[in-house]
């Protein structure tokens, strides 16, 4: 007997198995392709931190694109959950939420009121690190003026300064007037030692200064030790080896002019050629730092420009025991530097348990390529 079949209201017959049109098959193709690139990709990624760049030089690059790879993870997990591929769903979810505790390290909802400077515990100090970038903004025009204004506005407790031009700060009769306010340790001079002249790094504090030190050559890690209180803190400024980048760079990527750029192997390879060779370099110095910041970690404050994102072995080294002040006051999606998307975070200030932060603002100004770095801490009083 033959089979008999019913049409629905809508032509088509019941008994039958329901087909995908050719357009849904070649989507779900697609999105298989993309799902494994992506999925490996972040699998990857994670390893990042835990590898010296030295032995996988690519990986560095997979740190810069960490937050972006993520959320293509995500949006492709949740592609698979709403077609309902088991399989898939549950491979990039898995991979989604062994990322999930690296997330804060980039973003952290607003779950708290701020109530302003008057909210505050009164035992809190402030601490500011900036890369002022020589004091000069990207008009070519000197910022010094502007800088030294909003460390005024800010009044930070503790200053740490990378890329300081000391010509330009002495010139300045703000400087002066700062220096009223603040006790100040300078590096790498080349004159007299009343002289800030060939100064890199500066710590300006407004605590009694105990003593100064070099850890890796004058303008990549210095340290202060601080009388806060009854107790001795170490602050540490840090400028480690940059990318080498330059904004000729960020601006042939960020603008794609390698799609139609006859010479872009030679550039794009240029490009990476230098990317490799100092993020190397800079591993090598954040080697050589940590081993003197452990040696501190009872009480002391890690500030600094890394030139590296949270995803990445510098950043790991570096905050091997430390809290990341982002990570335990901040909000939102922060960024530090301006370039790049507005996509990376790589200036910090971290610091031991004896110190909880409770407030952390990168004020949006544009006196540099850098963003500067505001934080309260105040002493936790169950470690001290």
């Amino acid at each position: 007997m033959a089979d008999t079949y019913y049409r629905d209201d809508y032509g088509s017959r019941r008994g039958d198995k329901p087909r995908r049109s050719l357009f849904v098959w070649l989507l779900d193709a697609v999105m298989t392709l993309l799902t494994l690139v992506v999925g490996a990709a972040m699998a990857v990624t994670y390893c990042v931190p835990y590898v010296n760049p030295s032995e996988v030089w690519f990986f560095p690059v997979l740190g810069l694109a960490a937050p972006a790879i993520y959320v293509a993870t995500v949006i492709l997990a949740l592609y698979w959950v709403i077609r309902w591929r088991l399989l898939r769903a549950g491979v990039m979810v898995a991979i989604v939420a062994v990322g999930f505790f690296k997330v804060p390290l980039f973003y952290k909802p607003e779950f708290r009121r701020n109530y302003g400077e008057d909210g505050y515990d009164r035992r809190a100090f402030k601490v500011m690190t900036y890369n002022v970038r020589s004091f000069y903004g990207e008009d070519g025009r000197s910022s010094v003026a502007n800088v030294l204004q909003l460390i005024d506005e800010q009044n930070p407790d503790v200053v740490c300064l990378q890329e300081f031009n000391a010509r330009l700060a002495e010139e300045s009769e703000r400087f002066a007037l700062l220096e009223e306010k603040y006790e100040r340790t300078a590096f790498g001079r080349t004159q007299a030692p009343d002289s800030l002249f060939g100064a890199p790094l500066l710590i300006l504090s407004k605590y009694r200064i105990l003593g100064s030190g070099v850890v890796l050559t004058p303008n990549t890690s210095v340290w202060a030790d601080l009388l806060i209180g009854d107790d001795t803190v170490r602050v540490f400024n840090n400028h480690l080896r940059s990318t080498a980048i330059k904004a000729a760079d960020s601006d042939y990527i960020t603008n794609r002019g390698f799609i139609s750029d006859t010479a872009r192997e030679v550039k794009i390879r240029s490009i990476v050629g230098r990317f490799r060779e100092n993020s190397i370099l800079r591993a090598e110095q954040v080697d050589s730092i940590s081993g003197v910041v452990a040696s501190s970690r009872a009480r002391c404050i890690v500030c600094g420009d890394f030139n590296d994102t949270p995803m990445s072995y510098v950043y790991r080294t570096m905050a091997k025991g430390l809290d990341d002040a982002f990570s335990r006051s901040g909000s939102g999606y922060s960024h530090t530097f301006r370039g790049f998307f507005n996509t990376l975070r790589i200036d910090y200030v971290l610091c031991s348990d004896s110190f909880e932060p409770i407030s952390y603002e990168v004020p949006a100004v544009d006196y540099s390529d850098h963003l500067p770095v505001v934080v309260r801490l105040k002493k936790n009083l169950l470690n001290n």
